[in-house]
């Protein structure tokens, strides 16, 4: 079998795919023409070889999967939003342009990323942690309340992916998610990457980042359950503080869960995360999203081609 090291995300009206040194994106723009852009990908842990210890790569990964999320993000959005007719820049526009120049564009997709995390941050840790204090009175054990309090967030999460699930763009971004994991499951399997192969396949994947985010909720109750500090600002800084640790360690499970196939505690303790993408984040795609998918892997196998075992 094939020694695949290949994982991607969906994108705008495409997926990208990522190796170990190159990421490719994949586009459908609104013609109907598939454009794919492959570029060289730089980890921070090539550099900084203490970063590959366990927990220590899973926060590393997770730090450079947003930056590349939101980079490949942006480019898709101009790449389909992109027209023959130019339209007139906003003064925003112009001043961003004069007075940041040719790092403006850069400036602004990090205010994203951090302002993304942010939110994320305040919605789905402090939000839950605060509803929970409301259970002081009633509960006076900090494990319990972390339990309460991981109860919370879990509800959170899924009501959030359950409305989101309702808009008509995310239904297609949800598809092409479905189009990259069934592509990455030809590959694994050591299948000809064709259209009709890659329907055969499954739309779920166990190191999906929908399984990742239900393992960092899970994580979160365990690590937190270790402070039981009642000071509501100590409790909120140690939140902030250990979500890194937090993604380090579910990166470590959702990576031996995928070095493991065959694994039954592995494949038990997958079994929510895989429950998440099918009922959630991932919806069977068409012959045409799953042409994009190819693509994208296409783009990044002309840069590493696959060795054997």
């Amino acid at each position: 079998m094939a020694r695949v090291n290949i994982g991607g995300q969906a994108v705008i009206e495409g997926v990208m795919m990522k190796g170990r040194t190159h990421y490719a994106v994949s586009v459908r723009k609104a013609d109907g023409n598939i454009v794919t852009d492959a570029q060289k990908s730089e980890s921070i842990m090539d550099r900084f070889r203490i970063l590959k210890l366990p927990i220590l790569r899973g926060m590393a990964v997770f730090v450079e999967s947003l930056v590349l999320g939101v980079k490949t993000l942006s480019f898709s959005a101009e790449l389909y939003g992109d027209e023959e007719v130019e339209e007139e820049p906003s003064r925003f526009e112009i001043w961003l342009q004069q007075a940041l120049g040719d790092k403006g564009e850069k400036i602004i997709m990090g205010l994203t990323m951090c302002l993304s995390f942010v939110l994320a941050i305040g919605l789905f840790m402090i939000l839950p942690m605060l509803i929970s204090r409301l259970f002081k009175g009633f509960v006076t054990s900090s494990f319990f309340q972390n339990l309460i309090e991981g109860a919370i967030r879990i509800i959170i999460f899924l009501g959030y992916m359950k409305l989101i699930t309702k808009m008509k763009d995310i239904e297609r971004t949800f598809q092409y998610h479905g189009a990259e994991h069934k592509t990455i499951n030809c590959l694994e399997q050591d299948k000809e990457l064709t259209v009709e192969n890659v329907r055969q396949c499954t739309r779920l994947h166990k190191s999906c980042g929908t399984s990742f985010l239900f393992i960092v909720m899970i994580v979160s109750i365990l690590v937190f359950s270790v402070f039981t500090t009642q000071i509501l600002w100590q409790r909120t800084l140690v939140r902030i503080v250990m979500v890194p640790f937090v993604a380090g360690i579910s990166y470590e499970f959702i990576r031996w869960a995928r070095l493991s196939p065959d694994n039954p505690v592995a494949d038990f303790l997958s079994k929510p995360g895989m429950w998440l993408q099918r009922e959630f984040t991932t919806i069977e795609p068409d012959d045409s999203q799953i042409e994009v998918a190819i693509a994208a892997v296409k783009g990044v196998l002309e840069h590493e081609p696959i060795s054997s075992k």
